[in-house]
């Protein structure tokens, strides 16, 4: 993802310097587009550094460029959002990027288009409708290994599946907090139990799934149908 120093960003309100998010953006509408990118640098904690009209453009340019977060739409004209999301998770374009956090930002939201998406390895689902706060706040949260689903998307992905079993009850509410985002400490807030047991229980979660992060337990667990 390159050298920290390369990724320092201008000094930023409080007169230091910013570590920058590095983002690309993949949609086949120009306004839209431009539009993603004119919300996104607003903050100046986040660069656009790769704009792309399908998924086969964003999969070879990827080849020449280390974004943090990629921001992809599903159906484009050329090659859609799915088949660049496994190219990415494949290694196909380059092994730095098989772990970039992946955002799918689209305007549909059945249920087979998002889980497509997620089972292909997208790390969150929002939809285009959802506020510009919503968006920046999605790119921070992704950048930091938090998954993102627009409600709409946790309401699709609810069906219980009898492959839940290998998860107890308690487990599966604490996949179902991580879906939601936020901080362990929110999460466990929610709960109401302390911020160690909520990690208690991560801990046996990751080991259940075979995963080391949040955002991958989320995904798994949306694969296997367990939210």
């Amino acid at each position: 993802m390159g050298h920290i120093g390369d990724r320092l960003g201008p000094p930023g309100s409080n007169g230091r310097c910013t570590i920058m998010i590095r983002v690309a953006i993949a949609d086949d509408h120009p306004l839209v587009r431009d539009g993603i990118a004119a919300i996104l640098t607003r903050d100046e904690e986040i660069e656009v550094v790769l704009e792309a009209s399908s998924g086969p453009e964003l999969v070879g340019l990827l080849a020449r460029h280390s974004p943090d977060v990629v921001l992809c739409d599903l159906r484009m004209p050329g090659g859609d959002g799915v088949e660049a999301i496994r190219a990415i998770r494949s290694g196909r374009t380059g092994p730095e990027h098989v772990t970039v956090k992946i955002l799918v930002l689209t305007t549909y939201d059945t249920d087979h288009d998002i889980r497509s998406a997620l089972a292909a390895g997208a790390d969150g689902y929002l939809l285009k409708d959802a506020p510009r706060a919503e968006l920046t706040r999605a790119v921070h949260d992704l950048a930091a290994g938090r998954p993102v689903l627009s409600p709409a998307a946790l309401r699709a992905l609810s069906s219980p599946d009898a492959a839940a079993e290998r998860l107890t009850p308690r487990e599966i509410a604490v996949v179902n907090e991580l879906a939601r985002g936020g901080t362990n400490r929110t999460a466990a807030a929610r709960m109401h139990v302390s911020e160690t047991t909520f990690k208690t229980h991560l801990a046996h979660i990751y080991t259940k799934l075979g995963v080391s992060d949040r955002a991958a337990a989320v995904r798994v667990a949306y694969e296997k149908g367990w939210i």
